[in-house]
């Protein structure tokens, strides 16, 4: 609402939850702004995205939580996508496309307004089309080495690989994800190294004596460049509401700071980033359902963003809860899937292996940074697609391992297994929408004690 009215956040005054329900289509006029700058801890996109929703559809949790949810949807048609092009299988894509709707960390974030879910999206996004930068690299090498033959192509240290759009748009993605949240930046170091990987890998494909040494020399200067030039552009372009005002919180620190070389409002941005540095780092405030990234893969202790005990469900005692933990059945496959793709990716030199590796790994391992910090389970849903992706995979290896069985035999076991995330989906649908529900009923679906 505050971007919407003002570009920046500015602090709202006590009863402003109150006027914003009651503004109806006047809320571009209603005063329930204090006037005074706010200071906030997270970069803008994410709250550009949700003020989206309520520009198009009002300022009431339907506009607040639309584009969430529209981005919600987008990534798992993404996720289905972005599997079939991994392994080219159209029943695979479908597969993993499916797992991510049904799981419950992925449909809670979907249906609230964090900036987690768009910080996942714009994470997604931006691996899928280094996918399509890798395939397209590779074709246009096939293609040379068709027209020009294979010892022209490779010699010395092989061709430029040229204009690089989807590396490019790529970048493009992880900046608006580091213009999200900070954490980000993991996910644009790892995935543009790993871009490279595949860079030194297709050179080595079509014979070029030394590719680690070609892909330092050719690659490595263009995609360093590219990567700070744009992403640093476009995460300063993230801020240009607070640019373009005088209202932002530090905005006009500067001023008082004395002469330099460097630009006021680039000088107030730093000391505002320093600020949120600052707070981040000494943030180790009590919470009853704070956790430890250790136990994330388990999800022994999920986050609850609402309990309430209402009348109407035909009980003595009524539960609402919105309770953010993933589907079991695909969580606790992962604790065997995701050693199982690391496994790939060092024993077998699976390309795909590795990809899905460092998703995970850039998402997850950060956080054992911050052991001390105030971190919650539902912080995964930037990760949770390539949960879904080692999954999948080992599901198709599955299902090669057992091709000389009848056909019924591997279609029994990962239909069953499918069929198994569908049921526990609906069974636990209630607490991940707020459902109400008999109290006894709600304490059925409390698998673990550590839920409560």
């Amino acid at each position: 609402w505050s971007y919407l009215r003002f570009g920046v956040e500015i602090d709202e005054v006590d009863d402003h939850k109150e006027l914003m329900m009651q503004a109806g289509d006047n809320w571009s006029v209603v005063e329930a702004f204090s006037g005074e700058p706010g200071f906030v801890v997270h970069p803008p996109v994410g709250k550009w995205v949700i003020a989206a929703g309520e520009y198009l559809f009002g300022v009431d949790p339907f506009g607040w939580r639309i584009a969430i949810a529209i981005l919600g949807i987008a990534a798992v048609v993404m996720t289905a996508r972005i599997v079939r092009r991994l392994t080219r299988s159209d029943a695979l894509g479908t597969i993993a496309g499916l797992l991510l709707a049904l799981d419950g960390i992925h449909i809670v974030l979907s249906r609230t307004a964090l900036l987690d879910l768009v910080l996942g999206f714009w994470i997604l996004a931006g691996f899928g089309l280094l996918l399509v930068d890798r395939d397209r690299t590779r074709q246009r090498l096939a293609d040379d080495v068709r027209r020009h033959g294979a010892d022209r192509v490779a010699a010395g240290l092989g061709p430029f690989l040229g204009w690089r759009p989807w590396r490019i748009a790529a970048i493009v993605m992880f900046g608006l994800a580091c213009g999200t949240k900070w954490s980000g930046i993991w996910f644009l170091a790892a995935f543009m190294a790993m871009s490279l990987v595949w860079d030194a890998l297709a050179r080595r494909a079509i014979g070029v004596d030394h590719p680690w040494s070609a892909a330092f020399a050719r690659d490595l200067p263009l995609a360093a460049a590219s990567t700070l030039v744009i992403g640093i552009g476009v995460y300063l372009l993230t801020w240009t509401g607070w640019f373009a005002t005088g209202t932002g919180w530090s905005r006009t620190w500067a001023a008082g700071q004395g002469a330099s070389v460097v630009p006021d409002p680039l000088r107030s941005l730093w000391h505002y980033h320093s600020e949120m540095w600052n707070f981040h780092t000494n943030l180790d405030a009590e919470h009853n359902y704070a956790s430890s990234p250790l136990s994330w893969p388990f999800m022994t202790r999920p986050t609850s963003f609402y309990y309430e005990s209402p009348d109407g469900c035909g009980a003595d005692s009524c539960s609402s809860t919105v309770l953010a933990v993933g589907n079991p059945i695909i969580w606790w496959a992962a604790v065997l899937a995701v050693p199982y793709q690391l496994w790939r990716w060092i024993a077998a030199k699976d390309w795909r292996s590795s990809a899905i590796i460092v998703g995970i790994a850039a998402g997850w391992l950060p956080w054992m940074l911050y052991l001390d910090r105030t971190i919650f389970t539902f912080y995964t849903v930037v990760y949770v697609p390539f949960v879904v992706m080692a999954v999948t995979l080992t599901l198709g290896a599955i299902a090669r391992g057992l091709r000389h069985r009848p056909r019924w035999v591997p279609a029994l076991l990962i239909g069953g297994y499918v069929l198994a995330v569908v049921l526990a989906a609906w069974w636990f649908y209630p607490i991940w929408s707020a459902e109400v529900i008999t109290y006894d009923a709600w304490r059925a679906r409390m698998w673990l004690p550590t839920w409560i």
